[in-house]
Order: structure tokens, then sequence, then C-alpha cells
């Protein structure tokens, strides 16, 4: 398998952002599948809900989305069970991360100089998020609000820029 580059590579966009993907062959399917966990039949019904909130703008990699999801996930499962949370991930990875490869090694300087303003072949796909936008939206009931509050917490150490998190629902609730 591949070996895939650091996050903060890509957090900065430094080209023209692209989302055009009927003309691009070969666009490598999003990680991130599941948008929606938990109990997702009523999920009005928590009396709490938690948001993460980008502090700010930046990319994130459809590999550090599926890594947050899968953080949160799987702290907050083993807490309040599978029925027990809703959580929402807000964002969609629609930008395509292009790359052109360059020849490494010994000798690469005279092989290749590279072509100027390269198009580049796509190697993954990212979401763009603005400053203070929502990233994951938990509810749960009252009981298990630390828990949101550290399954978020960890949801965030996956991501490439500051999160924090906001109550917007059942402040008065909690304790």
């Amino acid at each position: 398998m591949a070996k895939l580059k650091p996050g903060k590579i890509y957090r900065i966009p430094k080209k023209r952002l692209y989302t055009r993907k009927e003309y691009i062959d070969s666009i490598p399917n999003p990680k991130i599948t599941i948008f929606d966990m938990g109990d997702v039949s009523n999920p009005d019904r928590f009396e709490v809900q938690l948001s993460l909130v980008a502090k700010e703008a930046a990319q994130i990699t459809h590999n550090a989305l599926e890594a947050s999801r899968i953080a949160a996930n799987r702290y907050i499962t083993k807490r309040a069970g599978k029925s027990g949370f809703y959580m929402k991930f807000r964002i969609y990875p629609h930008v395509v991360l292009r790359e052109n490869k360059m020849a490494t090694g010994a000798g690469a300087d005279r092989v290749s100089d590279g072509m100027r303003r390269a198009f580049g072949k796509p190697v993954g796909l990212a979401a763009v998020v603005k400053e203070g936008q929502r990233i994951i939206t938990l509810r749960t009931n009252a009981n298990y609000f630390n828990d949101a509050k550290e399954a978020l917490r960890r949801a965030a150490m996956k991501l490439p820029m500051p999160c924090g998190i906001v109550v917007e629902k059942g402040q008065e609730l909690v304790r």
C-alpha cells in the first residue's frame, strides 16, 4: 500500500480548488462513506446536542475525516451503546486533490525538470471548512454529556486544524 503524505500538506489549498469530477478519470472513492451513526431512526429524542466547530479555515482530507469518525464513534458506542446517541458528519469531501509526481532519487535533477503548471493526477479528496463551521454534531442524553465531549475531543485530534466544542442544546440539563 502506498504511504500517505501528512495531512498538513493539504491543509491550506495551494492551487485553485477543483471539484469537476466528470472531466477526470480514476478519482479515488472517498474513504468516509457513513455520515449518520447511532440511533438514526429517532435522532430528535435526545436532550443534549454538541458540535465540533472549526476555529480556522482549512481543507480536511477524506482520510482524516474517516479517522475522526472512527475515533468518535468507537468511544461513544462503548460508553452510551449503539442506541444512546446520534452523530452526524456535516461536511463532504468534494475537492479533488491533485499531485504532479516528480522523479526522485539519485540523478533525478538530470532526468526530469518537471512541467510548469502541470495539472497532476488525482490522489485523494478533501472537504473545505470555513472558520466557525460545524463539522460533527452529536446528540445524546444528559448523563452521557462528558462522554460526548470526550468523543468529540478525540475526533478533533485527528483533524488538521484547531477545533472547539460547542453545546448547542441542553446546557441547563448538564450538572
